[in-house]
């Protein structure tokens, strides 16, 4: 008894001495403690003194601010325009053998999918890509005013990654976007990426256009180049100018690492001049017509030649860079150095004019294809062939 008596008044002793000696240290690092909470003391009121004004005056920075501004006014009148595309794919459940019930059926899978897209009438035509929506089983648009409505699927062009959808609504009013004129764009030119990314939607990124014509051959289509941000989800949604205007449909990011799902400075948009032509073919209800093919590889930038044509004549070329072993330009003999001055007998204006008049021929179809060799004037016939 007395043993246990004298082991809890040492432990006793030493705690106190342990506090005692915490006080001392607590009072000389000049911070409360337990001795000042004893002694009745009051903690020190800490100071926090906030800066009364900003680091710089809105007169300083008058046209940073106003370019605030306009952005600010820029994205408020696209927003609207702008909607997430939810999907969801039904994949049917199988059947599989368990040794004591025998066959039995799996339950459907149901798999979601989201993407973005672009109001393009104020009946609610919605513009997107086409493989945020193929194969799906139910489309659902959501405004930015977060309403939510099913949707149609009206048509697309799988080429050109392009479809078309109809808000099943009765509205007559949908804030709606136009398209730009995306021959007329310029590298440099101020860009906005509006869409969905990872299901963040009404998410805005800023940019420039960083090249244009960046597969210009008739085996790829030709894509508007874009350092503003994108990311999975954003297929569909628009690309604007500073006009509001609709230059692109994101389409794609590049990714050097396969590793890496997330943007990596280049993204990829469908001009608004080809998802017009789907628009247009899709409301006609044409038949989407396969592009045609010759295996040309041409430079974005046109080639001007002094006597082509005569004396004195300047004739605008497209110099063929590459040619596609095995196609209809490579059995016609067209090689890389040559300069096309004339597709079916017409004088071409620029290399993206000569693989738009490619593209819309019929395979199958003759082509003619007037060029100029080291000087020469040449003309070559080829049969149109499928794009691989």
């Amino acid at each position: 008894m007395m043993e246990s008596l004298r082991r809890l008044i040492f432990a006793v002793f030493v705690l106190a001495l342990a506090l005692a000696l915490f006080g001392i240290w607590r009072r000389g690092s000049g911070e409360y403690g337990l001795l000042n909470f004893l002694r009745g003391e009051k903690p020190t009121e800490v100071q926090f003194t906030p800066p009364a004004e900003p680091s710089l005056d809105l007169g300083e920075v008058e046209l940073l601010a106003r370019l605030d501004g306009e952005y600010s006014k820029l994205a408020a009148s696209v927003l609207p325009s702008v909607v997430s595309v939810t999907t969801k794919t039904v994949r049917q459940g199988g059947y599989g053998w368990h040794p004591f019930f025998g066959l039995v059926g799996t339950r459907a899978q149901v798999i979601p999918g989201l993407g973005s897209g672009a109001i393009i009438s104020k009946e609610g035509h919605v513009v997107t890509n086409f493989h945020v929506i193929e194969g799906v089983n139910e489309v659902i648009v959501t405004t930015q005013d977060k309403k939510s409505y099913p949707a149609r699927f009206l048509g697309a062009n799988r080429q050109r990654d392009i479809a078309v959808l109809k808000i099943d609504s009765n509205r007559k009013d949908f804030p709606a976007l136009r398209f730009a004129d995306s021959d007329a764009v310029k590298v440099g030119q101020l860009v906005l990426a509006v869409g969905n990314p990872f299901g963040l939607s009404g998410t805005v990124t800023r940019g420039i256009i960083s090249a244009r014509d960046r597969h210009l051959s008739d085996s790829s289509l030709d894509y508007l180049q874009t350092d503003a941000v994108i990311n999975p989800g954003n297929s569909g949604g628009p690309l604007v100018n500073v006009r509001g205007e609709i230059l692109g449909i994101n389409v794609a990011i590049y990714r050097g690492d396969e590793n890496v799902r997330a943007w990596q400075g280049v993204g990829l948009a469908v001009p608004a001049k080809d998802a017009e032509a789907v628009i247009k073919a899709v409301l006609n209800q044409e038949q989407d017509i396969e592009p045609g093919y010759l295996g040309l590889e041409v430079a974005a930038e046109t080639v001007r030649l002094e006597g082509a044509q005569g004396p004195g004549q300047v004739v605008v070329g497209a110099l063929v860079t590459a040619v596609v072993r095995g196609s209809p330009a490579a059995v016609a003999g067209i090689l890389p150095g040559d300069v096309v001055v004339a597709f079916q007998r017409q004088l071409i204006e620029s290399p993206s004019g000569l693989m738009e008049s490619i593209r819309s021929l019929l395979p199958g179809k003759e082509a003619v294809v007037r060029l100029v060799r080291e000087g020469q004037e040449l003309e070559v016939a080829m049969r149109v062939a499928k794009l691989p």
